[in-house]
């Protein structure tokens, strides 16, 4: 084995001072070495084939000599870490954190300046990062741009979002490694943020397949205090390479040693489960810094948030024309308005009636007249209601019921507001009892020139979490950064949104079937995210007949996604009315388990399917989804994840003979059958169809 090693390490450098490090099962070998002039290069080979081609490594900087080149080797050493750690919420009740590190300490010839490169190599993939020690030749500086490449061995299938430093909220795209050209994508089919349109940018998590079914995932960990990474594409070289959001004037990262940069991550296997079920991100966090996280919770809710995107009722109290340059208290009413007291007191009811822990109410305070895309710095204050919203009665009615509120936080992305106004808004939260926020950032961020993807907006949204637990206070994000495992270390930060959630198929060309089977290869990798599923009245024509727009899921799917889609914050998202109209299936919504004691990837293929199987915390209880993308599948499912000594009452939820997203998508049937782990399950997934199962103990 040891001489085999030694010839890969020669196969792929060509080079002295070559250092390997194995994962712990010996499937994947790290290998470190200098190319030409002393620049740090590295491999990386799975399964005794290379998956990573010599790529370098370093840093380029605004002022002096980049930490690039002309490095040498002043020691190296080896360890093994493994533990077993305990998340607040999470997929698992228990995680393993294994692996090895190999950890370079480089000396730059001339300068005498230091720079240490860290390896880690788990059984699902390698991370690295760089960790600049206190030294006196670089105190503060700052970064332009990393060296660090990924250069593929074959031209992949990849799911590719086109780099935009401003959102992400964009429909995936498959093709080859060599057909990535953003060029060709509709950038509006976001939100319209269109902050680059780089030719051959495109957006961290890549998911990637080889020809020969090896998959691999090229994303980042535990980002803090610096900007995220987009990727450089070279389709010629089938190369990757570094490419930092800027702030305002260009610069990437300011930092000040000792210091270190954010893991870039490397995830490989033949089985696409050992991806989506990976903890490798969450493993490169720190552990929490809350001490006493008792307070944190999950939740399932309900809310005044759909009824405005189906065009039922409005965020805005008086609509934007009546509005213009008015004072509050000479508004008139436009007679829509969503979030009045009595409409909240009727989604209270019905979250009691039906079990929920929360109510989510959107639109209760003041500016929404003039909140999108004016760039005006002061719009909400965040602690005025409009005139028909009471505060303290829906806090009362709330508390009377047994329900708890949760706060919405638009800032119209005018950041500096927000700030300046934080602590009022999280005091006035702690006197009516909220023990959530959602918070929201649509459009151009103010100060103007900076970046959502930024290093400042990143300090930001880890400065709302950190604030808001002194407050014990849990954040939900919208519109932020793409999370990179920081909720291990602040648990609080519960959940975000940051992708293209089900919203968009309500008012544009929608989700297509496939994306919900890509996004936990790539956006929840990150951490959870609230898409806000359980959408009853799938065509939008039901509440306008020239709409057109519709949910791109059957109704079963909306089920399956409470369990393929992680979240400890599940919303219940259509109306208390369309749910009454499907009593039985929204039994399911009202059953289904927000935390987890095991998880199960039975079956999983980015763009096509996934089968998830969770056990409930502190309970016997299971719970399975699978999901299908455009096309109809028939599978097996094996109940060999249940207990060995029990029986289970089974509840199936599954598409009609008739269903399909797009023909007659409310098509659904549920049956019940017994079963023991023995048992066998077959399901047919309609078209953009799926299934959702409770297994339910007998005995």
């Amino acid at each position: 084995m040891k001489s085999f090693f030694s010839f890969i390490i020669l196969l792929v450098f060509s080079v002295t001072q070559a250092q390997s490090v194995l994962s712990p099962s010996k499937q994947i070998l790290l290998t470190f070495g200098f190319a030409e002039k002393g620049k740090p290069i590295y491999t990386v080979v799975y399964k005794n084939k290379p998956v990573i081609l010599q790529s370098y490594l370093g840093i380029t900087l605004k002022e002096g000599t980049d930490l690039a080149a002309d490095f040498q080797m002043v020691d190296s050493k080896t360890s093994t870490f493994n533990e077993t750690w305990q998340p607040v919420l999470g997929e698992q009740s228990n995680i393993v954190n294994h692996y090895n590190e190999l950890t370079i300490a480089l000396s730059q010839v001339g300068t005498g300046r230091k720079m240490n490169i860290i390896f880690r190599v788990f059984d699902e993939g390698v991370a690295f990062r760089y960790d600049f020690p206190l030294q006196k030749d670089l105190n503060y500086f700052t970064i332009k741009e990393e060296v660090t490449e990924f250069n593929l061995t074959d031209n992949h299938k990849v799911f590719w979002l086109p780099g935009d430093f401003d959102s992400n909220e964009y429909i995936y795209q498959e093709s080859l490694f060599s057909e990535i050209d953003t060029k060709k994508v509709d950038l509006n089919n976001g939100i319209g943020m269109k902050s680059i349109a780089g030719q051959f940018i495109v957006q961290a998590p890549l998911m990637m397949k080889s020809k020969d079914n090896t998959y691999l995932n090229i994303f980042e960990a535990a980002v803090v205090n610096y900007p995220l990474m987009h990727l450089d594409v070279d389709v010629t070289k089938l190369s990757l390479k570094s490419h930092l959001v800027p702030n305002a004037i260009g610069d990437k990262a300011n930092l000040r040693t000792p210091c270190v940069s954010p893991w870039r991550t490397i995830m490989v296997s033949n089985d696409a489960r050992d991806i989506v079920g990976s903890k490798m991100i969450l493993n490169l966090n720190e552990p929490s810094k809350i001490d006493d996280t008792s307070w944190i919770k999950p939740m399932k809710y309900v809310g005044i948030w759909w009824e405005m995107h189906v065009g039922k009722s409005t965020w805005d109290y008086a609509g934007s024309q009546n509005a213009q340059n008015k004072p509050e208290d000479v508004l008139k009413p436009t007679g829509k308005h969503g979030a009045t007291t009595a409409n909240t007191k009727r989604y209270i009811d019905f979250a009691a009636t039906n079990g929920f822990d929360g109510v989510l109410v959107e639109g209760w305070n003041v500016g929404w007249e003039e909140w999108f895309g004016n760039r005006k710095e002061e719009v909400f204050d965040f602690v005025t209601p409009y005139p028909d919203f009471d505060l303290k009665e829906v806090n009362d009615y709330a508390k009377s019921k047994g329900i708890k509120m949760i706060m919405h936080h638009e800032t119209s992305a005018s950041v500096s507001n927000y700030e300046r106004h934080l602590d009022r808004a999280f005091n006035l939260m702690k006197d009516y009892g909220y023990q959530a926020v959602k918070t929201g950032y649509v459009g151009w961020i103010i100060p103007r020139g900076e970046f959502h993807d930024g290093q400042s907006m990143v300090n930001h949204y880890l400065h709302v979490a950190k604030r808001a637990a002194e407050y014990q206070i849990m954040v939900n994000s919208h519109e932020s950064s793409r999370p990179t495992g920081v909720h291990r270390t602040y648990p609080n930060y519960i959940c975000a949104e940051a992708a293209r959630g089900n919203e968009f198929n309500a008012w544009s060309v929608g989700n297509p079937p496939m994306h919900e089977t890509i996004l936990p290869f790539t956006r929840l990798l990150g951490g959870p995210m609230d898409y806000t599923p359980g959408i009853f009245e799938i065509k939008m024509s039901a509440y306008d007949k020239t709409k057109t727009a519709q949910v791109h899921t059957t109704l079963a799917k909306q089920l399956a996604l409470y369990i393929t889609m992680y979240s400890p914050l599940q919303m219940a998202a259509d109306l208390p009315e369309n749910y009454e109209k499907y009593l039985d299936a929204f039994q399911f919504i009202k059953d289904v388990a927000v935390d987890w004691q095991e998880s199960k990837y039975l079956e999983a293929e980015p763009g096509d399917y996934i089968t998830v199987a969770r056990k409930a915390k502190g309970k016997e209880t299971w719970f399975l989804g699978a999901i299908t993308d455009e096309n109809a599948r028939d599978t097996e499912i094996k109940c060999d994840f249940l207990s060995s000594n029990k029986k289970y009452q089974v509840t199936i939820y599954e598409d009609g003979k008739d269903a399909s997203w797009n023909v007659n998508p409310k098509s659904y049937a549920i049956k019940t059958i017994q079963v023991t782990n023995k048992s066998k399950i077959k399901l047919h997934l309609a078209p953009g169809g799926g299934t959702a199962i409770r297994f339910l103990p007998i005995n």
